[in-house]
């Protein structure tokens, strides 16, 4: 996979969360401090139908933009884990789960790729 279409993809779930008013969406580059992991896209949902919006979201756009369909851990009412394949693994999580696990700060070594939100027009 190229370099610029993981960037499309990434792109793709960052802003289908966002459509859904996930907050703090961040991608982390594990590619360098990871062996088996490459992406962390990690955001923030409030519990229950927001969780569910933004994850349907994300599966209906990153499935479009050519990944493969994802397998799910959880869900439970705080966190819920999208892996497509061994490139991506999309965290939704609320705000306390977000805080308790630190995957930032577990993750401190990895590089935090920007993708800025983009106006609508």
């Amino acid at each position: 996979m190229t370099d610029q279409n993981i960037k499309q993809q990434l792109r793709a779930i960052v802003d289908a969360a966002r459509e859904r008013r996930a907050e703090d969406v961040t991608v982390l580059d594990l590619t360098d401090v990871s062996s088996t992991l490459e992406y962390f896209v990690i955001c923030t949902a409030t519990a229950g139908l927001q969780l569910n919006a933004v994850q349907e979201n994300i599966r209906e756009k990153a499935q479009a933009a050519g990944l493969p369909r994802p397998s799910v851990e959880g869900p439970s009412e705080r966190w819920l884990l999208l892996a497509f394949g061994g490139s991506v693994v999309v965290h939704i999580m609320t705000r306390d789960a977000r805080e308790y696990y630190d995957l930032e700060g577990l993750w401190s070594d990895a590089q935090v790729l920007e993708f800025p939100e983009t106006p609508t027009a």
